[in-house]
């Protein structure tokens, strides 16, 4: 294929940035149909496909326009920060109470625990990379575990606890990269834990989470005018822009800053519809920046050893990582589950449901190689988009085993639907027909009602076209009446 890349390396710089961006998409596209059939998320899908047109197979895409794919990461990042804030409502909180908190904060950081003394105290890898690949281990892909939620109409105390685990958890890793970077630079900087290379980073990300706020209140303010839908994706990007630059002048990550965003605007205007909006608007967006992601995978740095980490190869640093994360994971859900005194089941399996990682990790596994930079931050990046993808391998059959181990779903027909009394209205035994007729239909009632997240996103966009459309359509018969007058 080098022909092809030649070829195009001829051609203007906005016919290889056309042609480039159009290879990703189609790529990604095709490659999601072959996922598709074996059950795995479109995540992987992205992921393999930039490889496959990546520098290291097909070499479709040319490498000045795969360094310049920057931008698109802090892109889709802030469309992801800002999703997760919707996430962080006051009043589930209160619900949820401590006890959810106290139980993502052991799972999560356990897991970095244990992934740090294993890469600093035993493997002896430097301290930089072994802070911040560890900060990355707390992350969770929820993608996955929500989909077999859905596909296993799964419900209970587990699932419940899995879904606001799930919601919490990026809040936490956010926090943990966040702190991770700053001390990462301030090993590598010269000064050594001076305010400079440690206070003065702090400060600046505390300034930016009020930065934030405060654009999460100018957010609210501006989406109480009646704005076409149209507007309403212009403000809210707009204002995500905004505030990327903001944290590009200050070099600190946006990521806290934009779901900050998202947690002020729900918390202060109850508007659901403009986060369905967004995430039915960022799809390609994401698709763009999870191949950019593969294409950037370094595949020969994988099996050849790196004098960045010892010149231990990084297909084993990598293995390694992958196992004790899990450990990691599972010792703490289970030990957040004792503290907090659930039940065995929850406690026992909630491990299993909390191993994939994408998403929020890959991104910000490329903000930290971009920030650490050189040998250091291409393997970091090279670790995590390998470990994601065996992790979304194995990830969605853990989670359907864990449901199924913590009873939360059952195969068995008499299991799906309890609500069948056993008797008629006069007092006489129903037939077992009876009983399996009933049963099915209350399947197929309750199945006609239960609307997935996709379809909710549609919906809403397609509402606010129709209000634009309506609107429109008072404004031109308006415009009429007053011709006539």
């Amino acid at each position: 294929m080098t022909w092809f890349v030649d070829m195009l390396g001829q051609t203007s710089l906005v016919t290889q940035i056309i042609v480039s961006l159009a290879i990703m998409m189609l790529f990604g596209f095709l490659l999601t149909r072959l996922t598709k059939l074996v059950k795995l998320p479109n995540v992987t899908g992205y992921i393999i496909a930039g490889i496959i047109i990546g520098p290291y197979c097909l070499n479709l895409v040319p490498s000045g326009i795969i360094t310049k794919m920057d931008f698109v990461s802090d892109i889709a990042l802030a469309f992801i920060a800002f999703s997760v804030g919707e996430f962080f409502k006051l009043d589930t909180l209160k619900k949820s109470g401590w006890k959810i908190i106290v139980l993502t904060i052991f799972e999560a950081l356990m897991a970095s625990i244990v992934v740090f003394v294993v890469m600093f105290f035993i493997l002896h890898i430097s301290l930089s990379f072994s802070i911040v690949l560890a900060a990355l281990a707390s992350a969770t892909a929820p993608a996955s575990t929500i989909m077999t939620i859905r596909q296993t109409k799964a419900k209970g105390d587990f699932v419940d606890t899995l879904l606001q685990v799930v919601a919490l958890d990026d809040v936490v890793s956010l926090v943990a990269y966040s702190v991770a970077i700053s001390v990462a630079m301030a090993g590598n900087g010269g000064d050594g834990f001076s305010f400079a290379v440690v206070g003065l980073p702090i400060l600046k990300n505390l300034a930016c989470l009020v930065i934030g706020a405060i654009l999460g209140f100018v957010l609210a303010l501006l989406m109480k005018v009646k704005h076409s839908s149209d507007n309403r994706l212009i403000i809210v990007i707009c204002v995500l822009f905004v505030f990327c630059a903001i944290g590009s002048l200050l070099d600190v990550s946006p990521l806290l800053g934009c779901m900050i965003i998202g947690m002020v605007y729900i918390n202060v205007s109850k508007d659901e519809k403009l986060f369905l909006q967004v995430n039915y608007f960022s799809p390609p967006i994401l698709l763009l920046f999870f191949v950019s992601s593969g294409l950037k995978f370094n595949l020969s740095s994988l099996f050849a050893g790196s004098t960045a980490v010892f010149t231990i190869p990084l297909w084993s640093i990598g293995l390694i990582y992958f196992f004790t994360r899990i450990i990691g994971k599972y010792l703490g859900a289970y030990l957040g589950c004792l503290t907090i005194k659930k039940k065995k089941e929850v406690r026992n399996y909630l491990g299993l449901a909390l191993i994939p990682q994408a998403g929020v990790a890959i991104g910000l596994a490329a903000m930290g190689a971009r920030t650490i930079g050189g040998e250091l931050g291409s393997a970091l990046q090279t670790i995590i988009l390998a470990s994601s993808v065996l992790y979304e391998l194995i990830g969605p059959a853990c989670a359907k085993l864990s449901l199924f181990l913590s009873k939360s779903y059952s195969t068995k027909l008499e299991d799906v639907t309890t609500d069948v009394p056993p008797t008629t209205n006069s007092g006489e035994q129903k037939t077992a027909a009876q009983l399996l007729i009933e049963r099915i239909q209350n399947i197929s009632n309750k199945n006609k009602f239960e609307i997935s997240q996709e379809e909710k996103e549609e919906n809403a966009f397609n509402e606010a076209g129709e209000e634009d459309l309506e609107m429109y359509y008072n404004d031109f018969r308006n415009r009429n009446l007053r011709r006539r007058l």
